[in-house]
């Protein structure tokens, strides 16, 4: 997809985040990709494209109905457009998607895409389908830079942040798989005048009601990105998403957590998976840099959040590491004593090649929600979805992933050892 440049991403160091600028390549016709544009951004694409602003306003307009209301992605079919314009817009513009590499479904209804970037690096979304609302698990980054022991992603390298083209295409991607677009004529009486005909989005009836930044990557190190994303999914004018159907899941970046909460304002979820130092640092490495106490203490700073909009904390239970009673009373205690707004969710941990954990027994998990039941903060057991496929929470690794060519190297050579 064609987007504007990134801003440099943020690596968590030993002390500061490092810098790494990331080169937009351009499209080799020269078009330019409106996918994960704002409306002001189109407008400003079709100023430079020659348009003069009143005109570049009134197509900005139709054009983000189009791409985000309807989800339509030839100019061709955008009937409240002159067939003209629309032949200009196509000589000078592209609607983008995702390359698919592979679509699973689980036996539970899980769906799992692996995409493919234009300059071939891949990632994953998933779809978790249930009785009353549809959610879609979409990712920020290609790999991951945090390396949380328990998690197959964090096994990845991190290889760049995903563009908001690339964000938002996977919502519209789901989308369009789902079938979820209006139908119909949208011509227009005056192609010189705004027509007042778009109708709004609403969650009502629809299978994808909601949104998790929860697939690859820490959002809150593709700050700008997701942030600009998840705008174009809100706006009433296309997507129309509720900010209170979107989740955004941080491993506790505190110096952009308030950020996230004054300039997305969406519901706040943190990994949290362990009470202790000692536990957390080798669960959530970031842990070490960014401790619980200070976590915890931005979260009850985290703007919105209230009984209405409790935080949600993520607990992956692992066996004989973090699933005791005495975790459990300690969970109470930390959570009581921040007066935090508070909700746990117990995910059972899901299983990937090569990894030293085992899942908590059904007893143990059972007598750890009890307990923070008992202590009056709501902790219900995720049930595990799509483990079939590898899409279950903390599975998410490209089956394609990178090799570095130092990677390449030594496979090379011992293979030719191997041959003799």
């Amino acid at each position: 997809m064609q987007t504007a440049a990134s801003p440099l991403m943020p690596i968590p160091g030993a002390i500061d985040p490092v810098p790494v600028p990331r080169a937009v390549t351009p499209r080799a016709d020269g078009r330019v990709d409106l996918m994960g544009l704002s409306r002001a951004q189109i407008k400003g694409a079709f100023e430079e494209a020659g348009l003069d602003a009143k005109a570049a306003k009134l197509r900005s307009k139709q054009i983000f109905h189009w791409l985000y209301h309807r989800g339509e992605t030839q100019f061709d079919a955008m009937t409240d457009l002159a067939k003209p314009m629309r032949g200009w817009m196509a000589e000078r513009f592209i609607v983008g998607r995702p390359h698919v590499v592979e679509a699973q479904v689980s036996s539970d209804g899980t769906r799992k895409w692996l995409l493919r970037s234009d300059d071939g690096q891949d990632y994953e979304t998933v779809f978790i389908p249930d009785a009353d609302r549809g959610t879609l698990c979409v990712s920020s980054q290609v790999g991951c830079t945090l390396n949380c022991s328990f998690c197959h992603t964090g096994t990845m390298r991190l290889v760049r942040n995903l563009t908001p083209g690339e964000i938002v295409g996977q919502v519209m991607l789901a989308r369009d798989a789902l079938g979820e677009w209006p139908k119909g004529s949208m011509a227009s009486a005056n192609d010189d005048e705004e027509s007042d005909e778009a109708s709004h989005y609403t969650s009502d009836g629809r299978m994808l009601t909601n949104i998790v930044m929860m697939g690859m990557g820490e959002p809150l190190y593709n700050f700008d990105h997701v942030r600009d994303a998840l705008k174009v999914v809100m706006d009433g004018d296309g997507l129309a998403l509720s900010k209170r159907r979107i989740t955004l899941s941080t491993s506790g970046v505190i110096p952009m957590m308030a950020r996230a909460g004054e300039e997305i304002g969406v519901n706040l979820a943190v990994s949290l998976h362990a009470v202790t130092k000692d536990v957390r640092d080798e669960l959530v490495p970031l842990n070490r840099k960014f401790g619980i106490e200070e976590l915890l203490a931005a979260c009850a700073a985290y703007p919105g959040a209230n009984n209405a909009r409790r935080i949600t904390f993520e607990y992956v239970m692992i066996k004989d590491k973090n699933d005791s009673d005495a975790d459990a009373r300690e969970l109470v205690r930390l959570l009581r004593h921040y007066k935090l707004p508070a909700k746990v969710n117990l995910i059972p941990f899901n299983p990937w090649p090569g990894t030293n954990y085992e899942c908590s027994t059904p007893d143990r998990i059972r007598r750890f929600s009890d307990i923070v039941f008992e202590g009056g903060i709501s902790a219900p057991v995720r049930t595990p979805r799509g483990r079939d496929i590898m899409a279950a929470c903390g599975q998410l690794k490209s089956a394609s992933e990178k090799k570095s060519k130092a990677d390449m190297r030594r496979l090379a050579e011992e293979k030719q050892a191997a041959l003799g």
